[in-house]
């Protein structure tokens, strides 16, 4: 698998080195220049010793493809947009649209926490905007900017985990989706960006986590908070409140 993994840096240049399909190797010492970002918050992959952040932070399509017994992991699939954002939830196998929210800035971010609380998701799968061609776009600057803040304050919150998934032609299958079920024009207009939510998730499992990118703050402490991971719902695991 091809976890990616990105961490929060100041507004500087890196360099990152590229192997197959202009994905990101984890290396200390190699880098490639990113010049669409330069004036943008920056995020630059790392490896870290005592094993790779794949094995000590997996994302949950691949805790369950590694353990077949593993309980939890509920997923929330978020597509950003500059005024509305959809969401979409994945419980066990089932994936669904949630709701549009029509928020942005700190308000939009505590929201999601307030909704991933409530639905007892421990991880955010955000949708990543690029080309045909698999090239990154403006539009993609400004999710990363988004995705970077958000995984601070989910961190902070209750050791959540952001990741990025390439999203390039979700829209389109949503709106193809949604007109095989034959809704309204006002229903569709009101619902679309929950379905383009729902069609990130399905992406990221069909994929088995391929490609995706971890969002990782640069604070030592939320680095462990995330390994440590959110505290376990006593649904699935009823022994920790015994205990």
């Amino acid at each position: 698998m091809a976890l990616q993994l990105v961490t929060l840096k100041s507004q500087r240049q890196y360099l990152l080195s590229p192997i197959k399909n202009s994905s990101l190797y984890l290396h200390k010492t190699n880098s490639v220049y990113f010049p669409s970002i330069s004036r943008l918050t920056m995020a630059v992959a790392v490896s870290v010793p005592g094993g790779s952040w794949e094995e000590r932070i997996p994302p949950n399509v691949l805790r369950r493809k590694r353990d077949s017994t593993w309980r939890g992991g509920f997923s929330l699939g978020v597509d950003l947009g500059l005024s509305r954002t959809g969401l979409a939830i994945s419980k066990g196998f089932s994936i669904r649209p949630l709701t549009v929210l029509e928020l942005r800035g700190q308000k939009l971010e505590l929201r999601l926490l307030d909704i991933a609380e409530k639905q007892e998701v421990d991880e955010f799968i955000i949708g990543l905007p690029k080309s045909s061609d698999g090239k990154e776009t403006t539009q993609s600057n400004k999710v990363r900017s988004v995705a970077g803040r958000f995984a601070v304050r989910a961190a902070e919150s209750r050791g959540w985990r952001v990741f990025l998934q390439d999203e390039h032609g979700t829209s389109s299958e949503a709106m193809d989706y949604i007109l095989s079920m034959a809704l309204s024009k006002s229903v569709r207009q009101g619902r679309i960006d929950a379905y383009a939510a729902m069609k990130v998730l399905e992406r990221y499992f069909s994929h088995s986590g391929q490609g995706i990118e971890l969002v990782l703050p640069k604070q030592v402490e939320l680095q462990n908070k995330l390994c440590q991971g959110p505290p376990k719902d006593v649904d699935f695991f009823p022994e920790e409140s015994a205990g």
